[in-house]
């Protein structure tokens, strides 16, 4: 069994190839310079070079090294945040929008896969899915609220028996369906992105870590080898962005959170404990998730570390839980086991913005960044472009930085995540 933080040993590096891409050397001149080669950086810089724009992309390591090549490549509606607290924050027209948009984001990601031929093993069908009594009821009202005040039609709710169909466990209540949501080998649609990218002109340069940049009407950054001189910036480098903007790494903090693949079952098994093969989460505050690869593997996450500390026994206690929804895996071995760094936000909400008037940048999905980051490419586009008003609706949402500076912030949450790990538990 192989462990890993990063995702360069993960059961996703281990089934695709990489492309290795040159290091920033000497001056470079561009419109547009992104930082950040995950899924948002990749799709801005696509979104910009369609519309005509000289772009460089700049990543630390390497395209899909962070969370975009290595989740557990769920594709789901809505934010994190939910929508009540998003009505509470920018009111039910602005709550709305951002609905739609991340609608519009599943379709977005659909659209890529499509158009530049991704092969990233694309399969359709969500649910969510209930272990206690009091879900049951939170499943039927959010139905409720997703038909009835959002016009959400995929969505439908699976009693005990009907939930067969797709989980076969007998540790979930029900769940909700949603046939619009799906999953996806992440690291291969991020590469995905990059080689569509540069189809349309954009230049990637991979260990080219940001060090700085000056800003002003000709922002210049700077990497240990080369600088790029450009009119506009995109920052979408998340957790990892560190020191490069004060300001925002204030804003959010990178939790830990693991995912483990077992060995290939035969198709027969596979299909026995997810029929439909759709991909499945509890609504637990600190959730499990799974789904099957192509390759018929169990891939099952969960494990959230708040302390980044990576906790001990990792791949057999991961294990541990996956035996406790399905029993029947308890005879198969675990292959992989790897995890890293997510960006969370105080409110679980996505936080765009500009930091100057061409300084844009895109952080804090909080769990649903596989499609949300797509858009948010879009909408940056569209902004740098002359039409900011859709990016605007996402830049509103109010942020506040986490409690307690630099020493104090981590530990004063892992003491508020323990109430929600006793709510779970309750």
């Amino acid at each position: 069994m192989r462990l890993s933080l990063p995702s360069a040993s993960s059961y996703y590096a281990a089934s695709t190839q990489a492309n290795p891409r040159p290091m920033l050397r000497g001056e470079h001149r561009a419109d547009v310079a992104v930082v950040g080669g995950g899924i948002a950086g990749l799709s801005t810089a696509l979104h910009l070079a369609k519309r005509g724009f000289k772009v460089a992309l700049l990543e630390a390591r390497f395209v899909g090294y962070g969370a975009s090549g290595r989740s557990g490549g769920q594709t789901i509606f809505g934010l994190a945040a939910g929508q009540k607290t998003l009505q509470a924050q920018v009111g039910a027209a602005d709550a709305r929008r951002l609905f739609e948009l991340s609608i519009e984001a599943l379709d977005c990601t659909q659209a890529l896969i499509s158009s530049y031929g991704i092969d990233c093993d694309y399969r359709p069908n969500h649910v969510h899915v209930a272990t206690k009594k009091r879900h049951v009821v939170e499943l039927q009202e959010w139905l409720h609220e997703l038909h009835e005040e959002y016009d959400y039609r995929s969505t439908s709710l699976l009693g005990r028996d009907e939930l067969q169909s797709h989980v076969r466990s007998d540790h979930y209540l029900g769940g909700l369906l949603d046939t619009r949501s799906g999953h996806l080998h992440p690291l291969k649609y991020t590469q995905g992105l990059a080689r569509a990218a540069e189809r349309e002109g954009v230049e990637i340069f991979e260990n080219s870590q940001v060090l700085g940049y000056t800003d002003g009407r000709d922002v210049r950054v700077n990497t240990p080898h080369g600088t790029v001189r450009c009119s506009q910036l995109v920052l979408c480098g998340n957790a990892y962005l560190g020191n490069v903007a004060p300001t925002l790494s204030r804003r959010i903090i990178g939790v830990s959170t693991y995912v483990i693949a077992t060995e290939p079952l035969n198709s027969a098994r596979a299909a026995a404990l997810l029929p439909s093969n759709a991909a499945v989460a509890d609504i637990n505050w600190i959730l499990d998730y799974f789904r099957l690869s192509a390759d018929d593997r169990v891939l099952f996450g969960g494990r959230v570390s708040y302390s980044s500390l990576q906790p001990r026994n990792l791949a057999e206690s991961m294990r541990r839980r996956m035996v406790r929804v399905f029993p029947s895996l308890a005879d198969v071995k675990v292959a992989y086991t790897w995890g890293g760094f997510l960006d969370i936000t105080m409110t679980r909400a996505p936080d765009f913005g500009r930091l100057a008037s061409n300084v844009y940048y895109m952080q804090g999905f909080s769990g649903h960044g596989m499609t949300l980051t797509c858009l948010g490419g879009r909408l940056v586009a569209e902004a740098i472009g002359g039409t900011a008003g859709r990016f605007d609706v996402l830049a509103r949402i109010p942020h506040r930085d986490f409690p307690g500076g630099a020493l104090l912030r981590r530990p004063s949450l892992v003491l508020a995540m323990l109430y929600y790990r006793l709510r779970d538990l309750l």
